[in-house]
């Protein structure tokens, strides 16, 4: 099991980048980044690339409509290169609010365009003929009729580094994930229950592997929460710090009827919690939000306690298929950063 974390900069990005170089050196495997609507997410990843020399680099989540999937392509192949073969491409669909209210996008048929985003992409890392795709949301070159008609298939110009580059893919809904099961390299889940994960997602995974090409491997996971390991009520407290988090995703991340982190936490058996949390938080009561959050969610989404404990935790998460334990680490006491990536490290291993 590999150990990756999701940078968090709050304090400044090169602050937090410059830690990345420390946990790198512990062993850290991969470090993704957001993109969200703050900074954009490859001029931050360009400058981890320079900073770093082994940690893989991934983008967690470039939205399907901000850019075109040729602009993908480049984008990846460009991070690939200057990271000499470290990046991993992250997609996500993000959510209406964000697609249509910041970038002024409709937001429609997201598996589509997921799923043909990747084909475009494979097309173009693997340079073997002009791109030329024909799709129900995307067509290139673009038809006469819709133009020009002055469009001409086109390679990308550069060599990337890497014909195959590793595609993630943000997913929740069910015919998304059995869609990320079928054509990515790799699922990016969130609120993670490692023990109800295969009733959540077992079917739909299972579906999308039945069509699987062979030749893409096993589908890799990166799953995990908040890390801490120590003993005592300070340790499992911190649990806690999940409740903000799970409030926003569960409550505020989109409107009623419309949110896909609420369906799941009712997936979860959380029903009358997430409707609950939703109609808190829509109703601007954030900290009461935060406090109907059931505590046994914040403990399954998290690995905060002795080291036995989180042992246990990081094999209930292998068990659930999880390649990448995708960890936010706090350190207690006089441990560092380093030394808690090292030590969960040690543990997955």
């Amino acid at each position: 099991m590999k150990i990756s974390t999701m940078l968090s900069y709050s304090g400044g990005f090169k602050a937090a980048a410059q830690s990345v170089t420390e946990m790198e050196k512990a062993g850290l495997d991969l470090v993704w980044v957001a993109e969200a609507y703050g900074f954009d997410g490859p001029s931050l990843m360009g400058y981890l690339a320079a900073l770093t020399s082994s940690v893989e680099i991934g983008a967690a989540i470039l939205p399907i409509y901000t850019r075109t999937p040729t602009l993908i392509a480049m984008t990846a192949a460009g991070i690939d290169a200057l990271s000499d073969g470290r990046f991993h491409l992250g997609l996500g669909a993000s959510g209406p609010q964000v697609i249509e209210g910041f970038h002024g996008v409709p937001y429609t048929n997201p598996l589509g365009r997921t799923r043909e985003i990747i084909d475009i992409c494979r097309i173009v890392w693997k340079r073997e003929a002009p791109v030329s795709f024909a799709g129900k949301n995307y067509t290139l070159p673009l038809p006469a009729d819709q133009g020009t008609g002055l469009g001409k298939a086109l390679k990308i110009i550069a060599h990337p580094v890497r014909s195959e580059i590793p595609v993630w893919v943000a997913a929740l809904g069910e015919k998304n994930v059995e869609m990320t099961a079928e054509k990515a390299d790799g699922w990016i889940p969130i609120l993670y229950i490692p023990e109800r994960a295969n009733d959540v997602w077992g079917a739909p995974l299972r579906a999308g592997a039945a069509k699987r090409d062979s030749s893409l491997g096993n589908l890799m996971v990166t799953a995990g929460g908040l890390l801490a390991i120590g003993e005592g009520e300070e340790v499992t407290k911190l649990r806690d710090l999940q409740r903000s988090m799970i409030a926003l995703y569960v409550g505020g991340m989109g409107a009623k009827g419309k949110n896909f982190y609420n369906e799941l936490a009712q997936r979860y058996g959380f029903e009358k919690e997430a409707e609950q949390i939703q109609e808190l938080y829509l109703s601007g009561k954030k900290r009461e939000a935060e406090a109907a959050v059931p505590d046994e969610f914040c403990e399954l989404t998290t690995l905060c306690g002795p080291e036995s404990y989180v042992k246990d935790r990081i094999a209930a998460f292998k068990e659930a298929g999880v390649t990448h334990l995708q960890v936010h680490p706090i350190p207690m006491g006089d441990q560092s950063t380093s030394q808690l990536i090292e030590k969960v490290k040690n543990l997955a291993s």
